[in-house]
């Protein structure tokens, strides 16, 4: 099968969306598929990438524009916002002749426009975002009537589903988000002589890095946090929480370094204040072994069950006590850290294979392809 895996993200920035178009695509060529990832990027000019042209196969990228960020659900989405990016895929794929587009996150200016605009081929769409977006409530009765041309719809949990049933009707196949298992359960931990706490995430109000940071800070020492990526309260909280022999700033990681360092911390913190449809790192915890402490979301609880401490979003107290149980547990490999607890997170972690993942897509496309042909055959 031939397969467009379209994400509005760019490919050149860190995120979730981003990061399951480009796994998903990963694990359907290894079942035997073609697929081509397109999305914008910083980073290169618009085309096929140089990879994909060198050895005449279409399981690469296809680059179609640049991007600009535009605020979203909390955050700054890296979207192309030129109509020639969303021309430039449509004629791409109808160009190229794919069975079928998967599109992720259809709604988010602008790149699925073009195949949501006319009925140009099947189409699959996966609904990311929990929490209300302006996007709908300004293009209600346009997205309502696009998202028709979608002939499957799928959520990546109960919270996305419910917000894209609000704003756009139809109904939604809830599936999950993949985790590239291997990744993690092969890492070799980035090396550390204490009990570590990690934070992975966008420096911006909606992650809670300020309330992780406060919280740390009110602990009794003998303890390092890590802090990775950037965004724009960087510069701020760095002022007012300067590098010490506690607190390292990584700075953005490359895909291997993030596993690594989950591998290597002994509890991953997730403060976040909303808008988490799933909690896609906290899966990826899991998986690494690692203990969680994360804010108490619906997305998030739906990952953690019972591998993990949960708090109230903005509770730095709360959050300060359970990184204090959840480090002592650490440094006495009891407790959330005993062997045994360590196995179940483990174990749950599989439950999200995007191999798995990748499996159920087939037969989605299946039906999107047969629901897209069945007009034409009456």
């Amino acid at each position: 099968m031939r397969i467009a895996m379209v994400s509005p993200y760019a490919l050149s920035r860190p995120g979730g969306v981003q990061g399951q178009a480009l796994g998903l695509a990963r694990s359907l060529r290894q079942l035997g598929h073609e697929v081509t990832v397109l999305a914008p990027d910083d980073y290169r000019p618009f085309g096929l990438s140089p990879e994909a042209e060198g050895e005449g196969r279409l399981d690469r990228t296809f680059t179609v524009g640049r991007p600009v960020r535009v605020g979203s659900n909390g955050s700054d989405a890296p979207v192309a916002l030129s109509p020639l990016a969303a021309r430039r895929a449509y004629a791409f794929v109808r160009a190229e002749g794919f069975d079928v587009a998967h599109l992720h996150e259809p709604m988010a200016p602008d790149i699925s426009y073009g195949f949501l605009a006319r009925r140009c081929l099947p189409l699959v769409g996966t609904f990311h975002r929990s929490g209300d977006s302006a996007w709908y409530g300004v293009f209600a009765p346009a997205a309502r009537r696009a998202a028709r041309r979608l002939g499957v719809r799928c959520a990546v949990s109960e919270a996305a589903a419910a917000t894209a049933q609000k704003a756009l009707g139809g109904t939604y196949e809830v599936l999950f988000n993949g985790l590239e298992i291997d990744r993690f359960t092969e890492a070799v931990p980035c090396p550390t002589d204490r009990p570590t706490v990690l934070f992975l995430g966008r420096h911006e109000p909606r992650k809670g890095l300020g309330v992780l940071l406060e919280a740390f800070a009110a602990l009794d020492g003998g303890a390092r946090l890590w802090v990775a990526g950037w965004g724009p309260e960087t510069r701020a909280l760095q002022r007012k929480y300067p590098p010490s022999e506690q607190l390292e700033w990584l700075g953005m990681l490359e895909e291997h370094e993030v596993a690594e360092r989950l591998a290597g911390a002994h509890v991953l913190a997730a403060p976040s204040l909303g808008g988490e449809s799933f909690g896609m790192v906290l899966a990826e915890a899991l998986a690494a072994r690692t203990v969680v402490v994360a804010s108490d979301l619906e997305g998030y609880r739906e990952v953690v069950g019972d591998c993990g401490e949960l708090v109230a979003p903005g509770d730095v107290g709360g959050l300060t006590k359970a990184l204090a149980v959840t480090l002592d547990d650490a440094a006495h490999a009891e407790g959330r850290s005993s062997p045994a607890a360590l196995d179940a997170a483990e174990r749950r972690a599989d439950r999200w294979s995007m191999d798995a993942l990748a499996e159920q897509y087939l037969e989605r496309y299946g039906r999107a392809i047969a629901a897209f042909a069945a007009p034409e055959a009456k």
